[in-house]
């Protein structure tokens, strides 16, 4: 129903981020790696998944689709809902729970608090043909660094460089290291142009 709120950050709590967008606060509860993405920005787009239940109508948030997508594929999993799914992003990036499913890594996903085997081994079989292989999935690995391929991608642009040359440099770049930062591809993509 909401794809995304965008306004400014009025409180921000490893549990929830309030966004003010035009005199309305929107309480969004959200993981720990939204939480320290957040940290220390004054404006925000939080991506939403909106769930609503007999009880209560709750809106979760994530720093970048791929987060919400991997929260959504969670939820599809039997025994799993939103809190146990926002706790398993908490303990764990997008990129560390692909691996830990595509590897069958059991004891990676279990270590997280409220996840026990038979649920750590009913996500690697429900996610494992979801998040495999096939080459139309490559690109979950490098989603998460779409964030920062876009902000580096956006300066080099603004330095004068043509953007098909300098999207597949940072694709590259990004093949190589999924988790490099927006100063490091600039570097990189300077040296390589």
């Amino acid at each position: 129903m909401y794809e995304y709120i965008q306004g400014r950050i009025v409180e921000l709590t490893p549990t929830y981020v309030v966004v003010d967008n035009n005199g309305i606060g929107y309480q969004i509860l959200i993981s720990l790696n939204t939480y320290t993405a957040l940290s220390g920005k004054e404006q925000a787009v939080v991506f939403t998944h909106y769930i609503v239940r007999e009880d209560a109508q709750i809106l979760y948030g994530f720093y970048s689709k791929t987060e919400r997508e991997v929260f959504r594929l969670l939820l599809t999993v039997s025994g799993v809902g939103a809190n146990t799914a926002r706790m398993v992003l908490s303990s764990l990036s997008a990129a560390e729970l692909r691996d830990a499913v595509l590897t069958g890594n059991v004891s990676v996903i279990k270590s997280i608090k409220g996840v026990g085997q038979k649920t750590a081994e009913r996500i690697i079989v429900d996610l494992k043909d979801k998040i495999g292989k096939t080459e139309a999935n490559t690109d979950f690995l490098f989603a998460q660094s779409n964030t920062n391929r876009e902000e580096a991608l956006s300066a080099l642009v603004a330095l004068g460089f043509q953007k098909n040359v300098v999207e597949k440099l940072l694709d590259k770049l990004l093949k190589e290291n999924p988790t490099m930062q927006v100063e490091e591809m600039v570097k990189k993509a300077l040296k390589s142009i």
